[in-house]
């Protein structure tokens, strides 16, 4: 026996529904509808009406939402329901990462020129490493103050004890 699920305006059947690939994204990220509100600036009452296809995203909250899934705004709403006069006032390129992700990768990269990994060059001078290693404590320091989102603190904390152990254990 088939199953019944209603419907309403708006709404379309099975695969072409944003709010479906929305949630289906969410949650292969393992966020919970709250976490995406909160990234959003959004409620989670507004992610859930847009889970349910209730509400159309505005171009803005498409940008946002394919920065956050790290998708371009056509590629998310490619295949949906999404309006096509909408669709075609989205932005081509959105931003995908965050401070902390972009700081976090500036670090991983100094890391690796201090250790001389690439084996063209020496590993750095001792003062160089204690320079560039105070440098990234300060910078750490002042991205823990302001990161919200807890996976990111956690990123931060992560890098702050390896700068801090790095630069101590010398």
């Amino acid at each position: 026996m088939d199953t019944w699920e209603p419907t309403w305006p708006g709404r379309p059947p099975g695969a072409g529904s944003l709010g479906q690939r929305l949630a289906a994204l969410r949650i292969d990220r393992g966020w919970t509808q709250q976490q995406l509100a909160d990234r959003l600036g959004i409620s989670r009452v507004a992610v859930s009406h847009l889970e349910t296809d209730l509400n159309t995203p505005s171009e803005r909250t498409v940008a946002l939402l394919a920065g956050l899934f790290r998708l371009e705004p056509h590629d998310l709403v490619e295949g949906t329901s999404y309006p096509v006069a909408k669709s075609d006032r989205l932005p081509a390129v959105v931003a995908r990462w965050t401070e902390v992700e972009h700081q976090l990768a500036l670090l991983a990269r100094d890391l690796w020129w201090l250790d001389g990994s690439d084996g063209s060059v020496a590993p750095a001078p001792a003062a160089v490493v204690d320079q560039v290693l105070g440098e990234w404590e300060t910078v750490l320091a002042k991205l823990a103050d302001t990161v919200r989102d807890g996976a990111e603190a956690g990123s931060v904390a992560a890098a702050r004890a390896i700068v801090t152990h790095r630069r101590h254990a010398r």
